[in-house]
């Protein structure tokens, strides 16, 4: 169906999944329903039998540009009560993807930023079109990272580099994002299906209970529990939604225009 939140697909005879972001005119920006969505799609997944690849992408001219902030406006309760609602949905679904033995490749176009960032790490492999940009935004609204952001940003790239996105505010090019080793690779648009869809064949062709032995290894291996850094991130972004500098980035944003910080 495609006026679902969420779109699946399943191929039985490559046991190939997709899971597809579908709220186009909005640059696929995550809110409530569309989280929940995204929960319930997985849960789809998570029951059919055979998945071997499952490849998350975004309907239109974007991957997901974070956060729908309209939603994070009004009073720190209001904001706050609209955020758990989110991560209520999509913290289960990260740790369902997470807990399958199915690789999950994230094919990624347009932009990258926030949520979209945080869910496009949370992928195994990520293979972008070379006018992909990625940023961190949230520093944009006075937020920290939620969705697991500041866990996969850690464990791909580093504490030094991920204070460079959130700090600094840089956008990458899908180049550099490669050359940082924040994604796997980057094609052409001449040659993005044909260079995605041979490395969905071959992760598909895999031993895909040990790929899913091997990440249950990984992130244990990365310390600190999943599931309790979800947690963790949301009590800092609730945090964060108590202060000045919060409610003036997210005002800045929706008016488009610069936001000045405080530090309070």
């Amino acid at each position: 169906m495609t006026d679902r939140l969420v779109t699946t697909g399943f191929d039985a005879g490559t046991g190939v999944a997709m899971l597809t972001f579908n709220r186009p005119e909005a640059l696929n920006a995550i809110n409530v329903p569309l989280a929940e969505a995204f929960l319930a799609a997985v849960r789809e997944l998570k029951a059919q039998p055979g998945v071997r690849c499952i490849v998350l992408t975004g309907a239109g001219r974007a991957f997901m540009a974070g956060g729908d902030v309209s939603s994070m406006s009004g009073t720190p309760e209001q904001a706050g009560s609209a955020i758990s609602a989110i991560l209520d949905a999509v913290n289960p679904a990260i740790l369902l993807l997470r807990s399958m033995d199915a690789p999950v490749i994230a094919a990624v176009k347009g932009v990258a930023a926030g949520a979209g960032l945080s869910l496009a790490l949370m992928a195994d492999l990520v293979v972008a079109h070379e006018d992909t940009r990625f940023l961190v935004a949230y520093n944009g609204i006075g937020a920290v990272p939620d969705c697991g952001g500041s866990w996969f940003l850690a464990h791909k790239i580093g504490a030094g580099r991920a204070a460079e996105l959130m700090l600094l505010g840089r956008t990458l090019t899908a180049q550099e994002a490669k050359d940082w080793g924040m994604i796997t690779d980057v094609a052409p648009d001449s040659d993005y299906e044909n260079r995605l869809n041979r490395i969905i064949e071959k992760v598909a062709n895999g031993p895909t209970r040990a790929f899913g032995a091997f990440r249950q290894l990984t992130d244990r291996a990365n310390g600190d529990q999943l599931a309790t850094h979800l947690e963790a991130e949301r009590a800092a972004f609730l945090d964060m939604t108590r202060t000045d500098d919060f409610a003036e980035g997210v005002s800045a944003f929706l008016a488009k225009r610069p936001a000045q910080f405080r530090g309070r």
